[in-house]
């Protein structure tokens, strides 16, 4: 199969978590990469947990994949610390992660917003290429990981969701984060594996289809850190 992405550096599950948590503390109170940051550690702690507990029918498939998505997530970490522009996906929450008005729950489903749509289909398709599979091969344990963050984003959403009381802040936040749903994102991300599954052998429009989406899901993030208040 022709090669059609410049495929990020491999790290284990293990050193993954290693270097998250070891950037963890790094990150100030009120900073939305912090906010995503600590959530998505939570996510890659779990996942890496049901691994070794027979929940996924190819673990060894599923840590390659989990190592590649986060590795996407990481580069743009690295590459915000070296004074570079992180994709434009992730610009909006690395651009914003200071701007007072926006809620740390906008944060979050921003990173997630980006993380799930962008990063994780192509993540699918590097797990494909480098394992010589067909992306459908992975679908089981794909919805498999839907429960697992559905589950964290529910955790989230109620730890960070304000109190009744500030009712100016709460309604438009609500209204906000209304229109975004995990169980769509994931779903739209599939929709684009199996997009880009029948483009594998048309280099130049894939490429044009992931430039595309790395357009048009930061167009997303964005949205979803409309300032509530000044």
């Amino acid at each position: 199969m022709t090669e059609l992405l410049q495929e990020p550096s491999i790290l284990t599950v293990d050193q993954i978590l290693a270097r998250m948590r070891e950037l963890a503390p790094g990150f100030p109170p009120g900073d939305g990469v912090g906010v995503f940051h600590g959530m998505y550690l939570t996510v890659t702690e779990l996942v890496a947990a049901k691994l070794t507990s027979g929940y996924f029918t190819d673990p060894a498939a599923l840590a390659l994949l989990d190592s590649l998505f986060a590795g996407r997530y990481l580069a743009a970490v690295d590459a915000d610390a070296a004074g570079q522009r992180p994709p434009a996906c992730w610009r909006p929450l690395f651009e914003l992660r200071r701007r007072p008005g926006i809620h740390p729950l906008q944060a979050a489903l921003s990173g997630m917003n980006t993380h799930i749509e962008h990063d994780l289909p192509l993540a699918v398709m590097d797990t494909a290429q480098r394992l010589g599979r067909d992306p459908l091969s992975f679908e089981a344990d794909y919805r498999r990981v839907n429960e697992l963050l559905a589950q964290v984003e529910a955790q989230v959403r109620a730890q960070l969701l304000p109190e009744p009381d500030p009712l100016r802040v709460a309604e438009p936040l609500l209204h906000v984060l209304g229109v975004w749903s995990i169980d769509r994102a994931r779903a739209a991300a599939w929709d684009t594996v199996l997009a880009l599954r029948g483009l594998r052998h048309a280099p130049l429009a894939y490429r044009a289809m992931v430039a595309a989406l790395d357009d048009s899901v930061g167009v997303v993030s964005r949205a979803l850190l409309t300032p509530l208040a000044a």
